[in-house]
């Protein structure tokens, strides 16, 4: 753990898998207790056993073959999938301490995925029009590397990103990942990049301050 965390939120990484369902009922409760002033906010490091969600804006035909469980989540965006071998990240922010802006939150929490990609020598970024991480893969095309959903109640933030570390690809292939059929997805075991989850946890830790920073500069500007 980095020793330079601030204490007022609870760093969590968890080495085994947590069910989704599991995982959905405690950010509801965990986020009405931040609403309420009666927990820490949380970051929560995981992985799931293989499942798809569907986002508020989940189209049943882009449901292709629903091997697995499919849960509605209620955030926003449309299906995607969680498994072993893709690390994914739940954030619980309390934006009415910090800034009450969505967008300037995905941005910080983009900024946060493309940062820690960076350091494992993966080049990624934002595409205009297309929600989520984006990355080069070996046939030169552009394919999606990590998927950002996120909600918003009582000010307070839930769920959050998820990145392909070494995930089975072939289970994207029973929904439209995000609704996005003209892009493949990729990973980054696929790019030739082996990394245990520890090694992704710790770099995506390495960069939390800076992360959380340009949410308080946000936030500064907000109140000015």
């Amino acid at each position: 753990m980095q020793a330079d965390l601030p204490e007022e939120i609870e760093w969590r990484r968890e080495a085994g898998q947590v069910p989704y369902r599991k995982a959905l009922e405690e950010m509801e409760l965990r986020n009405r207790a931040i609403a309420a002033g009666e927990a820490r906010e949380l970051v929560w490091l995981l992985e799931h056993p293989p499942v798809y969600t569907a986002g508020t804006s989940a189209d049943r035909s882009e449901l292709l073959d629903p091997r697995f469980e499919v849960v509605e989540a209620g955030r926003g965006g449309r299906y995607t999938y969680h498994g072993p071998g893709q690390r994914v990240g739940y954030v619980l922010l309390d934006l009415k301490r910090r800034a009450r802006d969505v967008r300037g939150f995905v941005h910080a929490l983009e900024g946060w995925v493309i940062a820690t990609l960076g350091d494992f020598g993966v080049d990624s970024w934002r595409a205009p029009g297309r929600i989520g991480i984006w990355s080069r893969d070996i046939d030169g095309r552009e394919a999606k590397i990590g998927a950002i959903g996120v909600r918003i109640r009582r000010w307070v933030t839930m769920h959050g990103f998820s990145v392909n570390l070494a995930p089975d690809l072939a289970h994207f292939g029973g929904i439209v990942p995000c609704g996005i059929s003209e892009y493949g997805v990729t990973s980054l075991a696929r790019l030739g990049i082996e990394l245990a989850p520890e090694a992704w946890d710790e770099a995506m830790l390495a960069h939390a301050g800076d992360f959380l920073a340009e949410i308080a500069s946000a936030c500064g500007e907000t109140n000015a």
